[in-house]
């Protein structure tokens, strides 16, 4: 079966070049109209191009559709005029791909604060403006695809990127309490934590390994998780044709009786704590608390037949 996006309507924000760029182009090729944003800053956020109109145009000259936006994502009220240009020159928004981002890496030692905040502005506050942009109309439609840009940062940390780390975990947060708030209208949710050769990570990689992680081997993953028959609730991490699910586990734990709640308790349980046999994976955070239940009721059982 071939993935279409025939009448829908998509709307990639971070999209003048690198993932965003090669998103947008495949989703048009494959039948989607497309909102092809970027504010057109350097890797920083400084600045501003056409670099949106570009690739605009670079879809309208293979025969697609396509129009241009500069808003920033991390200003709400640009960010819902864009949506509602969508609507009226496309008639709705059907699939939001929030990959805008930043970066202004640092130890956190030498970090300033203002540095901090602007990269968790326009990684999280910016994804989170978007999607409380066509979060109305998906659920008005019945039916909405939204995908999170996350990182393997904040998934497992790297030195010098705790302002990025620490909005890409938000972004996961993000879509574990979105999927279960869109479910009955339709929306799937899920987090992408991508690995790409692309103006962001230039730097950062051999020119050898920077190639093997085109943005192209990125886009498999991307689509077919905003696809009609995407899952909801993934966080898939996808890098030079690869292709891994990651997931946030709960180990059994220990249940302590009401005499040995003690941090030396704590201390002495840690190897059975953090044992991940019969680890489970949540499916919302309530869970958390009716695992910890279950435990309790069966010390209390095994305490009785004693």
């Amino acid at each position: 079966m071939t993935i279409r996006f025939d009448n829908r309507v998509a709307i990639v924000t971070g999209a003048g070049g690198g993932l965003g760029r090669a998103y947008a182009l495949e989703l048009a090729r494959r039948g989607a109209k497309l909102v092809v944003n970027d504010l057109g800053g350097a890797r920083d956020g400084s600045g501003e191009s056409d670099a949106a109109e570009r690739v605009a145009d670079e879809i309208r000259a293979a025969g697609g559709e396509a129009i241009a936006n500069g808003a920033s994502v991390t200003n709400f009220e640009q960010v819902t005029a864009m949506v509602e240009e969508a609507r009226a020159r496309f008639g709705g928004v059907h699939v939001l791909i929030n990959n805008a981002g930043i970066l202004r890496d640092k130890s956190f030692a030498n970090m300033s604060v203002e540095d901090f905040r602007l990269v968790v502005d326009v990684h999280l506050v910016g994804s989170a403006n978007c999607t409380k942009a066509v979060w109305a109309g998906m659920r008005e439609q019945g039916y909405g695809r939204i995908l999170m840009t996350a990182s393997s940062t904040g998934l497992f940390g790297n030195f010098g990127q705790a302002n990025y780390g620490a909005a890409k975990a938000g972004l996961m947060g993000l879509t574990k309490t979105l999927y279960l708030e869109g479910a009955k209208y339709g929306i799937r949710v899920n987090t992408l934590a991508p690995t790409a050769g692309t103006r962001m990570t230039e730097d950062l990689m051999p020119p050898e390994m920077f190639q093997a992680f085109s943005p192209e081997n990125v886009v498999p993953a991307a689509l077919f998780l905003v696809s009609e028959d995407a899952p909801t609730n993934a966080i898939v991490g996808a890098g030079a044709g690869v292709v891994a699910a990651s997931y946030v586990t709960l180990t059994p734990g220990v249940a302590f009786p009401p005499d040995r709640r003690t941090p030396e308790a704590v201390a002495e349980a840690w190897e059975r704590i953090v044992d991940r046999t019969g680890e489970a994976v949540p499916k919302s955070g309530a869970e958390q608390g009716m695992m910890a239940v279950a435990q309790l009721q069966k010390l209390m059982a095994n305490a009785g037949k004693t």
